[in-house]
Protein backbone atom coordinates (compact mmCIF):
# COMPACT_ATOMS: atom_id res chain seq x y z
CA UNK A 1 0.00 0.00 0.00
CA UNK A 2 2.99 2.01 0.90
CA UNK A 3 5.20 3.37 -2.23
CA UNK A 4 8.38 1.62 -3.07
CA UNK A 5 10.07 5.18 -2.24
CA UNK A 6 8.47 4.94 0.92
CA UNK A 7 9.54 1.53 1.23
CA UNK A 8 13.09 2.43 0.68
CA UNK A 9 12.97 5.33 3.47
CA UNK A 10 12.24 3.23 5.81
CA UNK A 11 14.25 0.83 5.38
CA UNK A 12 17.17 3.23 4.99
CA UNK A 13 16.16 4.50 8.46
CA UNK A 14 16.13 1.09 10.20
CA UNK A 15 19.53 0.85 8.55
CA UNK A 16 20.74 4.19 10.22
CA UNK A 17 19.07 3.13 13.57
CA UNK A 18 21.02 0.06 13.78
CA UNK A 19 24.22 0.81 12.83
CA UNK A 20 24.91 4.52 12.80
CA UNK A 21 26.19 7.36 15.10
CA UNK A 22 26.93 11.18 14.97
CA UNK A 23 30.57 9.77 15.10
CA UNK A 24 29.96 6.40 12.73
CA UNK A 25 27.99 7.98 9.98
CA UNK A 26 26.75 6.08 7.12
CA UNK A 27 27.46 6.74 3.42
CA UNK A 28 25.07 6.55 0.70
CA UNK A 29 27.41 3.65 -1.38
CA UNK A 30 27.20 1.35 1.81
CA UNK A 31 23.57 2.47 2.62
CA UNK A 32 22.51 1.73 -1.06
CA UNK A 33 24.40 -1.47 -0.94
CA UNK A 34 23.07 -2.52 2.09
CA UNK A 35 19.98 -2.51 0.81
CA UNK A 36 20.34 -3.15 -2.67
CA UNK A 37 18.37 0.41 -3.84
CA UNK A 38 20.29 2.41 -6.33
CA UNK A 39 22.67 4.87 -4.93
CA UNK A 40 21.14 7.97 -6.69
CA UNK A 41 17.71 7.48 -5.90
CA UNK A 42 18.21 6.61 -2.25
CA UNK A 43 21.11 9.51 -1.76
CA UNK A 44 17.56 11.97 -2.64
CA UNK A 45 15.11 9.56 -0.69
CA UNK A 46 17.56 10.32 2.47
CA UNK A 47 18.16 14.03 1.77
CA UNK A 48 14.55 14.18 1.90
CA UNK A 49 14.14 13.10 5.41
CA UNK A 50 17.57 15.20 6.30
CA UNK A 51 15.53 18.57 5.42
CA UNK A 52 12.31 17.29 7.57
CA UNK A 53 14.88 16.51 10.63
CA UNK A 54 14.27 12.60 10.66
CA UNK A 55 17.71 11.98 10.32
CA UNK A 56 20.97 14.12 9.90
CA UNK A 57 24.26 14.34 7.69
CA UNK A 58 27.77 15.40 7.09
CA UNK A 59 29.42 16.35 3.80
CA UNK A 60 32.75 15.34 3.15
CA UNK A 61 35.05 12.79 3.43
CA UNK A 62 33.92 11.47 6.57
CA UNK A 63 30.25 12.49 5.71
CA UNK A 64 27.04 10.75 5.68
CA UNK A 65 23.56 10.32 7.48
CA UNK A 66 23.39 9.42 10.70
CA UNK A 67 20.13 9.32 13.32
CA UNK A 68 19.62 12.81 15.39
CA UNK A 69 17.95 12.92 18.83
CA UNK A 70 14.50 12.42 16.65
CA UNK A 71 15.16 9.56 14.79
CA UNK A 72 13.92 6.47 17.31
CA UNK A 73 10.68 8.49 18.32
CA UNK A 74 9.77 9.54 14.86
CA UNK A 75 6.22 7.58 13.83
CA UNK A 76 6.30 6.25 10.40
CA UNK A 77 3.66 7.98 9.53
CA UNK A 78 6.18 10.86 9.24
CA UNK A 79 8.36 9.10 6.53
CA UNK A 80 5.28 8.21 4.44
CA UNK A 81 4.24 12.25 4.39
CA UNK A 82 8.11 13.61 4.09
CA UNK A 83 7.94 10.80 0.94
CA UNK A 84 5.07 10.64 -0.91
CA UNK A 85 2.82 13.01 1.76
CA UNK A 86 -0.32 11.77 2.89
CA UNK A 87 -2.99 11.70 0.06
CA UNK A 88 -2.93 8.05 -0.13
CA UNK A 89 -4.91 8.07 3.12
CA UNK A 90 -7.32 10.34 1.14
CA UNK A 91 -7.58 8.92 -2.74
CA UNK A 92 -10.13 6.73 -4.06
CA UNK A 93 -8.54 3.26 -4.60
CA UNK A 94 -9.81 3.14 -8.02
CA UNK A 95 -8.70 6.22 -8.73
CA UNK A 96 -12.27 7.98 -9.15
CA UNK A 97 -12.32 11.89 -8.84
CA UNK A 98 -14.80 11.88 -6.52
CA UNK A 99 -15.35 9.17 -3.98
CA UNK A 100 -16.62 9.67 -0.56
CA UNK A 101 -19.24 7.46 2.18
CA UNK A 102 -21.65 9.93 0.28
CA UNK A 103 -21.11 9.04 -2.96
CA UNK A 104 -18.81 5.37 -2.89
CA UNK A 105 -16.66 3.67 -5.24
CA UNK A 106 -17.50 -0.19 -5.57
CA UNK A 107 -14.26 -0.45 -3.47
CA UNK A 108 -15.07 1.81 -0.92
CA UNK A 109 -16.53 0.28 1.42
CA UNK A 110 -14.40 -2.60 1.50
CA UNK A 111 -11.06 -0.62 1.72
CA UNK A 112 -11.90 2.05 4.11
CA UNK A 113 -11.56 0.37 7.25
CA UNK A 114 -8.45 -1.40 6.21
CA UNK A 115 -7.04 1.99 5.20
CA UNK A 116 -7.78 3.91 8.24
CA UNK A 117 -5.87 0.80 10.51
CA UNK A 118 -3.23 1.33 8.18
CA UNK A 119 -3.11 4.70 8.97
CA UNK A 120 -3.79 4.48 12.61
CA UNK A 121 -0.79 1.80 12.66
CA UNK A 122 1.74 4.04 10.71
CA UNK A 123 1.04 6.73 13.10
CA UNK A 124 2.16 4.47 16.23
CA UNK A 125 4.56 2.63 14.72
CA UNK A 126 8.02 4.02 15.32
CA UNK A 127 11.45 3.74 14.23
CA UNK A 128 12.29 2.47 17.67
CA UNK A 129 9.80 -0.38 17.36
CA UNK A 130 10.90 -1.53 13.94
CA UNK A 131 14.40 -1.38 15.58
CA UNK A 132 13.56 -3.64 18.92
CA UNK A 133 11.39 -5.85 16.51
CA UNK A 134 14.42 -6.64 14.02
CA UNK A 135 17.04 -6.94 17.04
CA UNK A 136 14.78 -8.98 18.91
CA UNK A 137 14.26 -11.45 15.87
CA UNK A 138 10.46 -10.40 15.62
CA UNK A 139 10.99 -9.43 11.81
CA UNK A 140 13.38 -9.45 9.24
CA UNK A 141 14.58 -6.95 6.96
CA UNK A 142 17.05 -8.04 4.50
CA UNK A 143 20.45 -8.71 6.12
CA UNK A 144 19.54 -6.34 9.38
CA UNK A 145 18.50 -8.91 11.12
CA UNK A 146 21.71 -10.12 11.78
CA UNK A 147 23.01 -6.99 13.01
CA UNK A 148 22.64 -6.00 16.82
CA UNK A 149 23.58 -3.28 19.27
CA UNK A 150 26.68 -5.94 20.07
CA UNK A 151 27.95 -6.12 16.75
CA UNK A 152 28.11 -2.21 15.89
CA UNK A 153 31.54 -1.42 15.18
Amino acid sequence: MISKTSGYAIRGLAYLALKSTAVNKIGVHELAAELNVPQPFLGKIMQGLVRRDIISSTKGPNGGFFTNERTLTTPIIDVVDAIDGLGMFRRCFLGLPECNSEKPCPLHQHVIGFRDSLQHSLETLTVHDMVRDIEGGLSVLKRLAVLSSTEHP
